[in-house]
């Protein structure tokens, strides 16, 4: 950050978006995280929007190392540092999606009351599962973190707001916070529910399940024992 960049795109599928032409040799001015996005903005007024989904990543490291794999998306050239992308699905040049985010979970400190008071103005029969993802409400939690908060706060993801009380619906996103931000410090990461269907719940020992959760289809992972709310038969 700072420096005057060198863009390059070579993989074929990011050069013809002409991103690089327009941001080689601009500085590099600020880099911000908001949910799932990340925003590199540049001198002139110009900010790269770049969203990862399931297999996109960037590395920074010194300049020169060698590149394996297929082509990257995107490579900024510092001085001494290179930032690459590999695998960008979501690369562009426009930041108006920031003005439909909702507050970031992992904003320092996490502004619950207006993820709350969004939450509330979703559908009401609005699953909590789904409304917990929906990034206009509160950006930048997932699935995975969906069903470890809600394990953490004991209500399944399949009460809808209507059923939610106030205070599970801030439990779940002050779970949400606490357990993205101790990963993100580089707490190793010890799943609960996610991605443990059939195997026994470490609070109780029932049984846990997994389902598809709304329009998406995101696979919920809960405890029927513990976690406050029926969910669908999944025999």
């Amino acid at each position: 950050m700072g420096e005057r960049v060198e863009v390059e795109a070579p993989n074929p599928r990011a050069a013809v978006k002409n991103i690089a032409q327009r941001l080689d040799g601009r500085r590099l001015e600020a880099v911000e995280a908001v949910g799932k996005n990340l925003f590199l903005s540049f001198e002139g007024g110009v900010t790269l929007r770049s969203h990862l989904r399931m297999k996109g990543r960037w590395r920074v490291q010194p300049r020169g190392r060698q590149l394996h794999g297929s082509p990257p998306w995107l490579v900024l050239r510092g001085t001494t540092q290179e930032a690459v992308l590999w695998h960008g699905p979501v690369l562009e040049l426009d930041d108006g999606v920031r003005r439909r985010l909702g507050p970031d979970i992992l904003g320092e400190p996490p502004d619950f009351e207006a993820m709350a008071s969004n939450l509330r103005a979703l559908t009401p029969e609005t699953r909590l599962g789904e409304a917990l993802q929906i990034q206009r409400a509160v950006a930048g939690i997932g699935n995975m973190w969906m069903s470890e908060a809600l394990f953490d706060a004991r209500v399944s993801p399949w009460l809808t707001l209507t059923e939610t009380t106030d205070d599970e619906l801030r439990a779940a996103l002050r779970a949400a916070a606490r357990l993205m931000r101790a990963r993100l410090d580089g707490t190793p990461a010890r799943h609960r529910v996610y991605r443990r269907k059939n195997r026994m719940c470490p609070r109780c020992g029932e049984v846990i399940r997994s389902w598809p959760l709304g329009d998406a289809a995101r696979m919920a992972y809960w405890c029927p024992g513990c976690q406050r709310g029926e969910g669908p038969a999944t025999e």
